[in-house]
């Protein structure tokens, strides 16, 4: 009896679906990625305190108003004035009522009438602006109806 020699060779698997599942998990992680930075803004420079620390829950609802100055690229002010950084505009404190009257009425439409008791205002003042300017823009969101806030401040390291 004859024996036939069957010859071994080496067959590579196929990648295909090892690429799809490593795009797969790429996509789910970008998206599940905490998004929580991109509300901050660069052109915001954070008071230092040694007693900031994050809030331990976020708040359900919230408005982030960035505050601060028009800044040129090597980072001095281009105007004294500073505003609220609003959608890609500079809106002056005293100019903001028909904002929050737009953002109240969104988060009206979206959560309900009683939504502004929960909405919390994260305000972000630049560390130049003046304290007064800063109670004159939580004065400015409690005439139109927004009771609850917080200021961030970064921490200061030991």
């Amino acid at each position: 009896m004859k024996v036939r020699k069957i010859e071994m060779g080496f067959t590579e698997p196929d990648m295909t679906p090892m690429i799809d599942i490593v795009f797969q998990l790429l996509t789910f992680f970008m998206i599940a990625i905490n998004f929580e930075n991109t509300k901050a803004d660069e052109r915001v420079r954070l008071p230092k305190d040694m007693l900031a620390k994050p809030p331990e829950v976020k708040p359900e609802h919230e408005l982030v108003l960035n505050f601060g100055y028009e800044r040129d690229l090597s980072g001095n002010k281009k105007a004294n004035v500073p505003t609220v950084f609003y959608n890609e505009r500079y809106v002056e404190v005293g100019n903001l009522t028909p904002d929050l009257e737009q953002e109240k009425r969104i988060m009206e439409s979206l959560h309900g009438k009683d939504v502004i008791d929960k909405v919390t205002v994260l305000i972000r003042a630049d560390s130049e602006v003046p304290t007064g300017l800063v109670q004159q823009l939580i004065k400015k969101c409690q005439d139109n109806g927004f009771s609850k806030f917080s200021l961030r401040a970064t921490a200061e390291e030991k």
